[in-house]
């Protein structure tokens, strides 16, 4: 269990001849979280100006440091009788987050949750990262560990779901219309956005 989703995550990336794989996991700290966690290099919060947010990050972050450094014992030890140089250690490191903004008008948070988008920063610094003292007055626009900040798209979501499809993909025939023609393009945009950011600090080119 520990290892298989290592294993079979390099034989996805390997029959689709991937560079980059992504593994997308719920909120929870079970076993199968952590097997997923184990096998991958980076790690991408999602998160939202509100107070489950901040404290989701004050539970994670020692927890993910505290598996790391079990981890890397384990590594450095055995598994199962395996040699070291067998056992591929993924460091699954922080590397950003992504906020995702309430209903934001005119590109900003809506004020109901500006005061827990200040406090992002600062947390994230501390739990996830493990700084001493997180940045004082850092906003989610000038912290360079915000990947993105993702507009709601609320109207695009029900429509994703029942098409099956990503919202940046939804065409007319879909059953968009009006100004949501517009939305996924915008949409399009701020996630091509995101990839290019992700790659760059995983350290794979993006064409």
């Amino acid at each position: 269990m520990t290892t298989s989703l290592d294993a079979l995550s390099t034989l996805a990336a390997r029959g689709a001849n991937a560079d980059l794989l992504f593994i997308d996991v719920g909120p929870s700290l079970g076993a199968l979280n952590r097997a997923a966690l184990l096998a991958c290099d980076a790690l991408v919060l999602p998160l939202a100006p509100d107070l489950f947010s901040l404290q989701g990050m004050r539970n994670v972050g020692p927890t993910l440091r505290d598996w790391r450094t079990d981890w890397r014992t384990v590594c450095e030890s055995h598994v199962r009788g395996q040699r070291r140089d067998a056992i591929l250690a993924h460091e699954f490191r922080p590397v950003g987050y992504i906020v995702q903004q309430h209903l934001a008008r005119k590109d900003q948070v809506v004020k109901g949750y500006a005061k827990w988008a200040e406090l992002i920063p600062r947390v994230f610094h501390e739990e996830v990262l493990g700084e001493d003292q997180g940045p004082a007055g850092l906003s989610i626009d000038d912290d360079p560990c915000c990947l993105a900040s993702i507009r709601h798209f609320s109207s695009l979501v029900p429509i994703a779901q029942q098409s099956r499809k990503p919202m940046f993909d939804l065409r007319q025939s879909d059953g968009i219309g009006g100004g949501q023609i517009q939305a996924v393009a915008r949409c399009r945009q701020e996630f091509e956005r995101l990839v290019r950011k992700i790659t760059e600090r995983v350290g794979v080119a993006c064409a």
